[in-house]
């Protein structure tokens, strides 16, 4: 009688312990898939000036993205859109 209490416990123990392990691997997966660049500050990014610089070029003879800027580096062109986008939104 003895065994089969130990062995239940056993059971409980193990089913917790995977219960806790999927939970925390969860939880890591979905804050890695959280976009972070939308927090990412450029602002002393080369490309992301330049992304300044042309969106309000574009927006001064009212063009629609008129300028196509590619980068090898991904955070590059994220960057440079970023400055585009911000300088567009800029009314000043």
């Amino acid at each position: 009688m003895q065994m089969r209490k130990t062995l239940k416990q056993s059971v409980w123990i193990v089913a917790l312990a995977l219960s806790i392990g999927v939970s925390g691997a969860t939880v890591r997966a979905v804050a890695a898939a959280q976009p972070q660049d939308q927090h990412q500050d450029y602002t002393n990014n080369k490309a992301y000036q330049q992304g300044m610089r042309d969106g309000k070029d574009d927006r001064a003879h009212n063009r629609d993205h008129y300028h196509k800027r590619h980068y090898k580096k991904d955070e590059d062109s994220k960057a440079y859109e970023a400055g585009y986008q911000a300088s567009r939104n800029d009314h000043h």
